[in-house]
């Protein structure tokens, strides 16, 4: 079904090793600048400000477009503006697709939207409004384009299969661009996926995502790297189809991905939206070099199920469906070792009623699920069917309102509601914890993004536990029809043919706001009273004391276990506020801990290192210079999951300074940590909480250039030496940590 191989040269739309290509009598100097030949080359290098494109060179991008949604963009905005923007300078679309359904604060989460629409007069921005369209669509019909680079706030900005590379980061990355710098990596390399045959009946893109992602993630195989999709495959598969592959590639931690495009179908996506101009065959040179190769033999993918708590925790369906209490037996184990909680008893194995799977709730929505065709295909399962009266619900999201209102015209809603199924508006909540949320003990089923734990909203360190499960709307449609029975659509007994989509541009011409061009610069930004401005926070000092606040031993440890998703969105524009929930659901004492390390650290600025820390400092053997005190997490692979800046800068903001990794699971996320002067230190050495690490040199190492740092642990009275590393930091990205964040490093400038 699927494999993995390393390097290999594709020449003639044949995969050949080294020797092969030698053998063909193909010139040395091609073989050698083979690299060029992919189609993820040519985009980069020509978004490239440095003129230099070459294997392991740094990259300084300028991208065409940006977008963030109402979790983000005000941050963002209220961070360039205190460093000088007056105008954005590439189109920058703003959505509300994330806070607009969620209530909690009061007028808080309207207020963000009047900011936004303020901010898009005032800087010449792209507004779309409330229940219009998810972020992700939107930017699918209206700003992508082959061969563009787009960037955005969110961590599935990935357009790929229309041509477009793109990246999801944190807020500080965007600042960047509307500050006119650049975005700054590596030249990553460049993994293929090749794709062959074609998808059974009932087989749907999650299907397919969540095998690739079964199969490449814990290997970390494409992790920061891009994904190039190519093959006699592609052509097998309808355009939204490849949107809803594409779009679950961020679950595989690679960097961006891109699609070939020399096809109707892409070119048919851009005609039907009036976008001809936006469109190019794009195709990898008949010799290319590609730094490892995913085989996946489409017609061998069979509908799949990522169980809890990750969407490559990835089985075959029917082998739940027909081996039920071994398998649940499994994951219900390994989920309460992850959970570490002895106040909670998570259960799946209790979902087994008369040897089948029953579930509680059924969703299909946000830019994975809530496409045109997968609605529509859930829609003919459920054609004179009925989701039943008992516990089990469904819920369905269109992702734009061009979509719902052809659902609508072509009876496909009709269809659904007469089934029992809820239609919502275009909304992201299910995807992050601020809708549908289930019962508690509840075990829901859902074409959505992410099945992190807590993911869907409840908070296990108030003994609430629900969990998610990850599949394609196809088969939810089936398991709806059967009462909420775990059911598989391959070969389900319906109608597959989908009729064209037939978009209507005058749907957002009626209600998006696009000013972009034509700021309003005497206009003024609208606040309400949960929009704050960032706390101070101070440069680097020569020495850096630290105290671990948190340690977390786990494999991986998501940006959703950093900070919350959920109710925690509508505080993203009030640090202060937001930090409170910091590690929450995780390590609900960190926060605690924190600040009372932060107030030593007032105290010290005041009067000098308290007892505690003068002490360890006494142990470690003295400092010289300036030295100040700081908290610090310890992560054996943080950062998985959302771009949200926010799992950073909440540390920062009640003082932290570090995170101590193994390796972090995200590039983004060790971009964050650097754009709010943390240090992404790396270490193999075992900490405990409440150590206290004494990191010496620091300022003078980091301004140099240096990657390695003297550090002595100071533990039960005694102190033990340890090298701390990083890894190699741009020039930029040192003067950020140096300054002590991204707005300093602005201010000096």
């Amino acid at each position: 079904m699927i494999q993995l191989k390393q390097g290999a040269y594709r020449y003639q739309n044949k995969f050949l090793t080294l020797d092969e290509v030698k053998a063909m009598g193909i010139d040395a100097k091609a073989i050698e600048n083979a690299y060029k030949g992919t189609m993820a080359y040519s985009i980069l290098a020509a978004h490239n400000t440095t003129g230099v494109t070459a294997k392991g060179e740094p990259l300084k991008i300028k991208f065409d477009a940006m977008a963030s949604h109402d979790i983000t963009y005000v941050g963002i905005i209220q961070t360039a503006k205190a460093s000088g923007l007056k105008e954005f300078p590439l189109p920058y679309v703003l959505t509300n697709c994330h806070n607009s359904l969620c209530a909690v604060g009061g007028t808080i989460n309207e207020d963000d939207h009047v900011f936004g629409l303020s901010a898009a007069k005032k800087y010449g921005g792209i507004f779309v409004p409330p229940h219009q369209a998810v972020i992700h669509t939107y930017m699918r019909e209206c700003m992508s384009g082959c061969g563009k680079m787009l960037l955005g706030s969110d961590s599935h900005t990935r357009y790929g299969a229309l041509g477009t590379m793109a990246m999801g980061e944190g807020g500080p990355e965007l600042v960047k661009q509307l500050l006119k710098r650049t975005y700054d990596i590596k030249y990553p390399d460049v993994i293929a996926i090749h794709l062959t045959g074609s998808p059974r009946k009932g087989v749907g893109p999650q299907d397919v995502a969540l095998a690739i992602i079964g199969a490449v993630f814990k290997c970390g195989f494409v992790k920061n790297k891009v994904m190039e999709f190519v093959g006699d495959g592609i052509k097998n598969l309808p355009i939204e189809y490849r949107n809803g592959i594409d779009v679950m590639t961020t679950e595989t931690t690679c960097l961006s991905s891109i699609w070939t495009t020399d096809d109707d179908e892409v070119k048919n996506y851009y005609a039907i939206r009036g976008r001809m101009d936006d469109y190019k065959a794009i195709k990898p040179d008949e010799l290319a070099y590609y730094d490892g190769v995913v085989e996946v033999n489409l017609s061998e993918i069979v509908p799949q199920i990522a169980l809890p708590f990750h969407p490559s925790n990835v089985y075959n369906l029917q082998d739940v469906i027909d081996n039920p209490h071994d398998i649940l037996s499994a994951v219900e184990k390994e989920c309460n070792k992850l959970l570490n909680n002895k106040n909670i008893d998570f259960k799946l194995t209790d979902k087994i009623v008369n040897g089948k799977v029953q579930v509680e709730q059924g969703i299909i929505a946000g830019c994975a699920g809530g496409t045109y065709d997968n609605i529509y295909e859930a829609s003919k399962i459920l054609e004179n069917k009925s989701v039943g009266d008992d516990k089990f619900t469904l819920s369905v999201y269109p992702s734009s309102t061009p979509i719902y209102f052809d659902l609508l015209k072509k009876g496909a809603i009709s269809n659904l509601v007469k089934s029992g199924a809820n239609i919502k508006s275009c909304f992201c909540g299910p995807c992050f914890g601020a809708g549908d949320v289930p019962a508690n003990n509840a075990l829901s089923i859902r074409h959505t993004t992410r099945n992190f734990e807590s993911r869907e909203g409840s908070k296990p360190a108030n003994n609430q536990i629900a969990s998610v499960a990850l599949m394609d709307a196809r088969s939810i449609a089936a398991t709806a029809s059967n009462g909420g029975v775990l059911t598989s659509a391959l070969d389900y007994d319906y109608d597959n043919a989908i009729p064209q989509f037939e978009y209507d541009k005058s749907i957002y011409e009626k209600r998006v706001y696009n000013g972009w061009g034509k700021p309003q610069k005497d206009s003024e930004l609208q606040y309400g009273p949960n929009i704050c401005d960032w706390p101070e926070v101070i440069e680097l000092t020569d020495n850096i004391v630290v105290k671990l606040a948190a340690v977390i031993n786990d494999p991986v440890t998501t940006t959703d276990e950093l900070i919350p998703s959920g109710e925690t969105s509508s505080y993203r524009s009030n640090p202060l506020k937001l930090a409170e929930f910091a590690l929450s659901r995780k390590v609900p004492e960190y926060v605690g801990r924190a600040k009372d390390i932060y107030a030593s650290e007032l105290a010290r600025r005041k009067s000098g290192l308290p007892e505690e820390y003068a002490e360890a400092v006494k142990i470690a053997g003295g400092v010289k210079g300036s030295v100040s005190i700081g908290s610090g997490v310890y992560a054996v692979k943080p950062g998985d999951g959302s771009a949200r800046e926010q799992a950073a800068s909440c540390q920062r903001v009640l003082g932290g300074v570090c995170n101590i990794a193994k390796e972090y699971a995200t590039k983004r996320y060790r971009s964050n940590l650097i754009n709010w002067g943390m240090l992404p230190f790396i270490s193999d050495d075992q900490f405990e909480l409440n150590d206290i690490v004494v990191v010496y040199d620091v300022k003078k190492t980091i301004e140099n250039g240096g990657c390695e740092f003297n550090a002595k642990v100071v533990r039960d009275g005694k102190a033990f030496d340890i090298i701390l590393k990083v890894d190699a930091l741009t020039a930029d990205e040192r003067e950020i940590i140096s300054r002590g964040c991204l707005i300093n490093y602005y201010k000096t400038r």
